[in-house]
């Protein structure tokens, strides 16, 4: 079927919730997505950060296959091999406790959520339910998610929203303070927040967030659905701010193609969550952790120094750009800053019809290219980027 049948049957059986770009992917190798009519594009999205491998990475490819045909799903009433053995790789690779698996970023956080307000409930009682999040966070679509997504642009629509959240500015640890009172259970942060502009912490500011809830006995939120499994070079961002949360989420590469989530807990807050406490039909299904494991077992240290490598390659190529003010996040999570007058909804616009594929974060563009992205991917897509650029009039309306 040609794009354009694609799209129109698209356009009348889908729920217009989301801004398509007008393209149709058939299939995709690496970093390269093909079209129908044979259309090649270099994609630097990876999924919106999902891809952590490329496309079709064989070695995952496989993996899920032969899962795919010895068992594909057996509900969380039973144990499958595969959900153990990704269990187990998180938990000594975060140095955390236990783990939940659900299907997405937003479900992982519903469970995080439940975990610290029932952390909460069981050592101070009913009333002290309320968590702080930050000022541009976003945190899932779902309605305690959303409700918990620091932008007001969120909290439209859909009301009424859910009680129990609060908000700081990021950086100012004396907002924050005074938001902690005797309903307050838990702070949840993320360490780049992606959605709202790939702006990296202040590293002395999440250490005030963690000597905080250590005084007041929070639980810390740690959402690295988008920073985690390597993004950012480490396989935590934690890793960077010397952090030890009592709780972290993870969904988008950890699956490398399929649907996943996960919440990772230390021992104070695992002891609370019983039988019943939380659940999930899908949640540890042995076809997606087949994928995931694959994608564990190849995020070594040399692997990571490739992305950290990597990272700073495009970051410096970046910042060379014409009308390009500042570069922002970690690894291979960075958000691009224009001059006044170009707009980067323009710049996606332009890259896509030159063969690149960007994403756009608030006023920034945003890069998320596969964790194994080469040097000379980099080079490809900056050379588009700056031809790009450099007709871009900064001045014209």
């Amino acid at each position: 079927m040609d794009s354009e049948k694609v799209i129109a049957r698209d356009n009348n059986y889908v729920l217009h919730t989301y801004n398509r770009n007008p393209i149709v992917i058939e299939k995709g190798h690496g970093l390269h997505a093909y079209g129908p009519e044979g259309q090649n594009y270099l994609d630097f999205t990876s999924g919106i950060g999902v891809n952590s491998l490329g496309y079709c990475d064989l070695e995952w490819a496989e993996a899920v296959s032969r899962q795919a045909h010895k068992l594909q799903h057996t509900s969380n009433l039973y144990y499958t091999a595969p959900c153990s053995k990704l269990a187990k790789a998180l938990c000594r690779r975060t140095g955390m406790s236990k783990v939940f698996f659900a299907n997405s970023g937003a479900e992982a956080n519903e469970g995080a959520i439940k975990a610290a307000r029932k952390y909460s409930f069981d050592h101070y009682g009913e009333g002290r339910s309320t968590v702080i999040t930050l000022v541009n966070s976003f945190h899932g679509r779902t309605l305690a998610t959303l409700t918990a997504t620091g932008q007001d642009g969120f909290h439209q629509y859909f009301g009424p929203f859910n009680e129990g959240f609060v908000y700081a500015p990021a950086g100012d640890i004396d907002r924050l303070t005074k938001l902690v009172d005797a309903h307050t259970c838990a702070v949840m942060l993320e360490l780049v927040q992606g959605e709202g502009g790939v702006v990296a912490l202040d590293p002395l500011f999440v250490q005030e967030v963690r000597a905080l809830c250590d005084e007041k006995d929070l639980c810390l939120i740690v959402d690295e659905v988008q920073t985690g499994v390597g993004r950012t070079g480490t396989f935590l961002a934690c890793e960077q701010y010397n952090l030890r949360p009592d709780i972290v989420t993870l969904a988008k590469g950890l699956g490398g193609g399929l649907p996943i989530g996960a919440v990772l807990v230390s021992d104070k807050v695992a002891a609370g969550m019983g039988p019943g406490s939380h659940g999930s039909t899908f949640g540890g299904n042995p076809v997606v952790c087949a994928g995931a494991n694959v994608v564990m077992g190849r995020l070594d240290e040399r692997f990571l120094a490739g992305v950290r490598e990597h990272g700073a390659q495009l970051r410096a190529g970046l910042e060379k750009l014409p009308h390009v003010t500042d570069v922002s996040g970690l690894g291979l999570m960075l958000g691009v800053q224009f001059e006044d007058g170009i707009q980067a909804s323009d710049v996606l616009a332009a890259c896509r019809e030159r063969g690149l594929l960007v994403l756009t974060a608030k006023t920034r563009l945003r890069l998320l290219p596969p964790l194994v992205v080469t040097a000379h991917d980099i080079e490809r897509a900056l050379v588009i980027l700056d031809e790009v650029l450099c007709g871009m009039d900064p001045l014209r309306p």
